[in-house]
């Protein structure tokens, strides 16, 4: 009777190890399925989200180019209005040629300044704030005079006799 049996531990620590990877997974699953409804919800209700700062300004570039190429401007006049647009054209496509290289090998550089030019925003806001209201507190004060006990003021009327 002195069979042994072997220890349950030896047995349950893999069946315990493979319910923990299940539920690993079946976590990691449902976040993933929750982000990605989430992501189709926020497309759907306020647009595509905006691309890297490399992507928008590449559009603005492309943006500016169409609406330079298709000013028709008073200041060219019927006889030079042909050539003056052409011109434009001209430069306009040399100027993305010249800003096309940088964004492709700079993508990061990119988002880079624009995250630096987000956090100058939210300084130059903190600063305003700040100054604004130091005057607000400044205008209640010489509204409402504080009243000392003493009636020496401006107002008061001296005899010098």
């Amino acid at each position: 009777m002195s069979e042994e049996l072997p220890p349950s531990d030896a047995v349950e620590p893999e069946a315990v190890d493979e319910v923990r990877a299940t539920d690993a997974d079946a976590w990691a699953t449902a976040c993933a399925e929750d982000l990605a409804a989430e992501k189709a919800r926020r497309r759907a209700e306020y647009g595509p989200p905006p691309g890297s700062a490399a992507e928008e300004l590449r559009k603005l570039v492309d943006a500016v180019a169409d609406k330079l190429s298709t000013i028709q401007s008073p200041l060219f006049g019927a006889v030079g209005g042909p050539a003056a647009q052409q011109v434009v054209r001209q430069v306009v496509q040399q100027a993305k040629a010249a800003v096309e290289p940088v964004i492709e090998r700079n993508p990061d550089v990119f988002d880079h300044l624009a995250s630096a030019g987000n956090e100058l925003l939210a300084a130059y806001r903190s600063a305003v704030q700040a100054q604004e209201q130091r005057w607000t507190a400044r205008t209640n004060d010489l509204d409402e005079p504080e009243d000392d006990g003493d009636d020496a003021g401006p107002s008061q009327r001296i005899d010098l006799d």
